[in-house]
């Protein structure tokens, strides 16, 4: 661990950055979403097929779209319950359907990897 690393916390509320996640995508604000995320931060979807997309400019591409056509009762909170490594989210996706999604985390508090799917899907209690 580098030195400037240890002054930092590394105790955040994990579901409060789910709610932030889910906000951002909610209001629509790209920037604040891919600011959730670490630099080097992974998503798996599982919804139509399995896609995997890496760092802000994919995650970008991905989620870009998605928000701009949303619809009403997209991103509505279903279920929210932290896990040992990290956060599982059940919401209603950009289309209205229900997706669950896993979040984890780094030390900092941003999203390394995120797993969605439709609910049921997903292995492992995330789905």
């Amino acid at each position: 661990m580098r030195e400037q690393d240890a002054a930092l916390p590394q105790d955040f509320d994990r579901i409060a950055v789910v709610v932030d996640w889910l906000d951002a995508c909610r209001t629509r604000d790209l920037d604040a979403l891919l600011d959730l995320y670490a630099a080097d931060a992974s998503m798996e979807c599982n919804c139509d097929s399995v896609t995997v997309h890496r760092g802000r400019a994919e995650l970008d591409a991905y989620w870009r779209p998605r928000l701009d056509s949303q619809v009403p009762v997209a991103f509505g909170l279903e279920e929210i319950t932290p896990e040992v490594d990290g956060v599982v989210l059940v919401y209603r996706g950009y289309e209205g359907k229900p997706i669950r999604i896993h979040f984890s985390f780094d030390k900092f508090g941003k999203i390394v990897q995120t797993r969605c799917g439709p609910v049921g899907t997903l292995p492992g209690g995330a789905g």
